[in-house]
């Protein structure tokens, strides 16, 4: 993996998670006097200066409650990895993205309109709507919200131990995530 590349999660200067940024971007905004390197790394970019882990904005950001991206990564991972229709989990590799209204139909890419679905589903459906085609999604698809927000950014961070205490890691989380 490229260093510069290495995920670097953002916080706020009230030490609210923020989002994920790339080494890169977090040492521009660390020589700018932007961030400030909470949690360093062992790593050397260059001798003497190290990858930060997390770092912290200076001045207060104010965030309105966004909307984080529609993309495929965010829909499979709120999703689970898993296909909405048989309820099998996959690589996100072998998911596609099934327009619960078809856009033929004016279904739109939104997050309460795509969900992850496994190639043999997604086939059977076709250009129907689940009704039509005799399927069932076993959880409707949850639109965006600031909590969205944090448990992608938690599913994200997941890996990295040291983020742990920023991502809400002792938190069971959104119950509406949750597969049974």
């Amino acid at each position: 993996m490229n260093l510069m590349r290495r995920p670097v999660l953002q916080l706020n200067a009230s030490y609210e998670a923020l989002r994920i940024v790339t080494a890169k971007k977090a040492l521009t905004l660390v020589c700018k006097g932007v961030a400030c390197v909470e949690i360093p790394t062992n790593i050397q970019a260059h001798p003497g200066i190290f990858i930060p882990s997390v770092i912290r904005l200076r001045a207060y950001r104010h965030v309105p409650i966004r909307m984080q991206v529609v993309s495929r990564k965010n829909i499979i991972l709120r999703d689970g990895e898993r296909c909405l229709y048989c309820g099998e989990k996959f690589k996100p590799q072998d998911l596609t993205l099934d327009h619960v209204i078809p856009k033929s139909r004016g279904g739109d890419n939104s997050w309460t309109n795509l969900v992850s679905c496994c190639r043999v589903d997604n086939h059977r459906k076709a250009d129907r709507t689940p009704e039509e085609a005799g399927m069932k999604l076993i959880r409707r698809p949850l639109p965006q919200t600031v909590h969205t927000s944090r448990w992608l950014l938690k599913t994200l961070g997941a890996e990295v131990n040291e983020w742990g205490p920023y991502l809400w890691s002792n938190s069971e989380g959104d119950k509406r995530f949750a597969f049974n």
